[in-house]
């Protein structure tokens, strides 16, 4: 095997299965989810544990890769995206790996998904305006070789679902 695939073969790897979480991890994910500025003593305070305990745990779900990060919920509209929407792309058969990098790369991608059904990938995008989302789609996207079609679904309202606190 070349060098290049086995990079790739290890980079798409699976990770180790998580360990079982328990009631308080879950409590820790929902606070987290709510705020995840939330301070350890806060979260040990909510759960009901200790200050090196909920610190331990909050690691622990860190390392399995439970949590992924923390980061800001953002307003796109208020953040001068007022113009979101879902595109699907159907592709050349086993090019994912390259169209994910190629898609990566697109400014205002949001998500990427290989799903199944009537179309191979689903992306979001958050763009200023419509302009700008018809640049994105008839320019940048249809000039990737391996997308064979995209459809643009528009988005007229969105909500994120926020986790109860």
């Amino acid at each position: 095997m070349a060098p290049e695939q086995m990079a790739e073969t290890a980079q798409d790897a699976l990770p180790p299965p998580a360990r079982p979480l328990d009631a308080i991890d879950q409590d820790i994910l929902r606070i987290l989810q709510a705020d995840g500025r939330a301070s350890i003593r806060s979260v040990a305070e909510r759960v009901h544990v200790s200050r090196a305990n909920a610190y331990a745990r909050i690691n622990r779900l860190v390392d399995d890769g439970v949590i992924r990060g923390f980061g800001a919920r953002v307003d796109h509209e208020r953040a001068g995206h007022s113009t979101s929407a879902y595109i699907t792309l159907k592709i050349v058969q086993n090019t994912w790996r390259t169209v994910r990098e190629q898609l990566r790369q697109l400014p205002g991608a949001s998500h990427i998904a290989l799903v199944g059904g009537d179309f191979d990938v689903l992306l979001l995008v958050h763009t200023p305006d419509n302009r700008a989302l018809r640049e994105l789609v008839l320019t940048r996207l249809q000039a990737i070789p391996e997308v064979l079609s995209t459809r643009t679904l528009l988005v007229f309202e969105e909500e994120d679902l926020e986790p109860d606190a």
